[in-house]
Formats: C-alpha cells, structure tokens, sequence
C-alpha cells in the first residue's frame, strides 16, 4: 500500500476530484480487455505533464509503480496494474492541440479518442488512416504505446508511420522531446521509434505530433465469398501480386461469420466458407478500374458471391459489422483470448488450417479473422469459463498456436504487444541475447523499475 503522506502529496497536486481511493473506484481501473485483474493502490487523473513528472519522481524516491492507462482496451494486459502502485489515467489530457494542413499534422494529447481524431481532420479534407477496431473509444496514446494497426494498415501502414515526435515523461521524471514535426530527421538515435510499442515501460506519452494525409476522393467497398479458404486465400495473394493496391483486405472464416449473421447487409449462401472485405480508394475512375479488375479476380478464383457497396450505408454497416466481430464471439462462447499473430501472406491458408485442427482436436470453438493483406490474423480462442474441460485447454491451444506460427516464420503479435499475456512465450521468438538487450535498455531508462514493471518480459 502507499503511504499516506504520498497519498496526500498526490491529492494536493492534481487535485481531490482527480484522485480516486475507494476500492469500488480503484477496482474500476484493475483491468483491461483481457480477463486478467489487480487492484492499483491509487488511481489518479493527472492533468499536465509536469504533474506527471512530478508523481513519477515520487515513484522514484518512495519506490512505488506507476502504470500509464488510456482507455483500457489493450489486450494482453499492459495496463493492468500487476504490482499495485498508481495508475496514471491519461484521459483528461484530451485536446487536440494543432491541426495544420499546410504542414500535414496534427498535434494532440494522449487521451484524444482516435476516431474522434479522425473526424477532425476530415473536416480540413485531411485523413489519419490508422483505424484500429476500437477507435470509437480507444485513445491515440494507446494506439502509440502499443503501435496499434488496423484495416487500412495493408495500404497506409500502422501507427508508427504516422508519428514524427513525442513528448514523453522519462521514468526518472525528466521530460524529454523525441522527433520532431518535419517528415524526415536523423539527429541521433530514432528515440520516438523506440517508445512505439514500449507499451507503457520506458515512459509516459504526454504530447504526439502525427503525419496527416490528404483524404482520397473516392472509396469503394467490395465482399467476396469464397467455399474452401485455399480459395480465399489465393484471392488474397493474387490481388496483392497483380497490384491491384486494396487499401483495406479483410478476412473472415466460418465461425466468425457465425457470429456476425445479423449484423452483416447481405444474405451470404449456405456455403460460403470464407469472406473477403475489401476497400478501394483514389481517384473515382481508378478507383472503378481496381475495384471492376478486383471482382473480376475473385470470380475467377471461385468466388460464389460477390457484393459491391454502391450506397454508403451499406458500405459502412459492412465495415462496422467487422469491428463488431470481437464481442459478437459472445454468440458461441462468454470469454476469449484473443491472439494477434502475423505471418508471411503464403502461410496464411496453413495457419487457418491448422488452427482448425486444434480447435477440432482441442474441443475448443476458435475463429479466424482479420487483416489478411498483411498477413495479421487474429485467432480468438472461445470458452467457457465455468467448463473446466474448456477452461484447461485455453493455455494448450495458445502454446500450440504460437508453436505454428513460428514454425510459419511468423511474429506472436501484430499489433496488440506482449504485456502479459505473451510474456511467458517471448524466448519463442527472441533469443536470450536479444531478450538481455531489451532488458538492459528498459534498465538504462528506468534503473527503479517503477514504469510499469511486470510487463513484456517474462
């Protein structure tokens, strides 16, 4: 517990009403997407990086954690407060500092909402493509400390590609600038690339410059359904290879469509085993000729559907039946680990083959979907917690499902980080050199251990 003269130091800083002490408040920042829990001593709400700098030099002296939390959507556990300590809330730094379309930036503070991001820009005829499923409520900070992808990232790429600086409270309370807000810059060590996905343990984010783009004119939505997944799948490789250039390609197997039956715009044929959920942007005629050359490839490769979005409606019903997908699983099973694994675009239709086997082996629903244009699928293992016969088969499917992917030359996570639900599979992928690496840099930027400990390494 902290003691109470910390306590107090804290709530004189920030304020009372930005300090929360009651265990059925605390207990509401245990937890994130994951069903992993552990009560924070104190939650605080700080309003200013000097506020934050200022708590984390107690850290420091009276030798507590301090957990960064945005929105608490993560899902491996990075902001769960495993050691106790003080979870520093970032929401009330919420402002949108500076949208500038000569310079094609924005500036924001970490607890701007992305997709709220998203609408600002758009109203100057500017786009920030990350688009993460969450972004109606996840927060950019987030998004940064965990490199957050998203649909569009087989075109436009992922978080890290569109922040150029970072202001950042060191775990020794300086405050430090990394980056800058032109579109190249190589004065010394690339530090904002280093806290991209650091998730929370080398610092904590208080401002973020990020690259704009200009919004395309025209987009145009597609669905292909497909019998078999080799079929699929080589849809997939064959719009990648003949450039053809999707600025989102989606996948969806069987199970997961199970779940989305009433969300989805169109009525799909009994036996339609696969979907693809495409988009297309640019100028109106290219955008045409893509898509019409796109339809033309699925159909050739067996497509026994395929549906084309004219209104935008449909189009939009379509894209947020994806971003549905993970609490529609609720249809099968009331809990899920939900696994992000990557591997090379070939691999694809063995990693969804195989997870089939282990879910038929294991007794285990398991359902494949997501961004299938990088190879970035995600893997929800499904169960029931009060079935002890499913409960005990989670953690064996999970080892086994990342056994395959490295045997797939694949990566255990695309875009939701380690935390601590990949911890104990890290030397599955890192060597035990590489690992040390890590450990002695997370060393050198906090030689207390007090950001929040616990996390990414085993």
């Amino acid at each position: 517990m902290l003691p109470e003269s910390v306590i107090r130091k804290i709530t004189t800083l920030v304020g009372k009403s930005h300090v929360l002490t009651a265990p059925e408040d605390r207990w509401c920042y245990a937890y994130d997407a994951t069903d992993l829990e552990a009560m924070p001593d104190l939650v605080v709400f700080p309003g200013a990086a000097a506020e934050i700098a200022r708590i984390v030099r107690w850290a420091n002296e009276f030798a507590f954690p301090v957990v960064p939390r945005g929105a608490g959507t993560g899902r491996t556990g990075g902001s769960v407060p495993v050691a106790g300590g003080v979870v520093l809330v970032l929401t009330r730094l919420n402002r949108i500092l500076e949208i500038n379309p000569q310079d094609l930036v924005a500036v924001v503070e970490p607890g701007v909402i992305t997709g709220r991001l998203q609408k600002a820009v758009e109203d100057y005829g500017l786009w920030y493509p990350p688009d993460p499923s969450s972004a109606d409520f996840c927060t950019i900070g987030g998004n940064v400390a965990e490199c957050a992808g998203g649909a569009m990232a087989v075109q436009y790429g992922v978080t890290r590609d569109y922040v150029l600086g970072l202001e950042v409270v060191l775990p020794t309370g300086d405050i430090i600038e990394a980056g800058s807000r032109t579109m190249k810059g190589v004065v010394g060590y690339d530090l904002t690339r280093l806290f991209l996905g650091s998730e929370g343990t080398l610092g904590v984010i208080t401002r973020i410059i990020l690259r704009l783009t200009p919004k395309p004119p025209c987009r145009q939505t597609l669905a292909a359904g497909f019998v078999n997944l080799a079929a699929a799948t080589a849809a997939v490789g064959r719009i990648l290879t003949s450039r053809l250039t999707p600025t989102a390609l989606e996948f969806m197997d069987q199970a997961t469509l199970a779940c989305l039956q009433n969300l989805l715009p169109l009525t799909l044929p009994p036996e339609v085993a696969a979907v693809l959920l495409l988009a297309v942007d640019g100028h109106p005629h290219d955008v045409a000729e893509r898509a019409e050359r796109i339809v033309g490839v699925c159909r050739e490769l067996g497509a026994v559907l395929v549906a084309e979005a004219k209104q935008t409606a449909v189009a939009e019903q379509l894209w947020q039946a994806r971003k549905s997908i993970s609490p529609a699983t609720v249809r099968l099973r009331p809990q899920k680990v939900s696994e992000d694994v990557a591997v090379p675009l070939s691999a694809i239709p063995s990693l969804v083959t195989e997870v089939q086997e282990i879910s038929r082996r294991l007794g285990l629903p398991i359902i494949c979907f997501g961004h299938a244009g990088d190879g970035n699928i995600h893997i929800n293992v499904l169960y029931d917690r009060k079935v002890e016969r499913e409960r005990l088969a989670v953690p064996l499917a999970v080892e086994e499902i990342f056994k395959l992917t490295r045997r797939l030359q694949g990566t255990l996570s695309g875009e939701h980080g380690i935390g601590l639900t990949k911890a104990p599979y890290l030397s599955l992928e890192l060597s035990p050199t590489a690992i040390a690496l890590q450990k002695r840099l997370k060393a050198a930027f906090d030689p207390h251990n007090i950001m929040n400990p616990g996390k990414i390494f085993p």
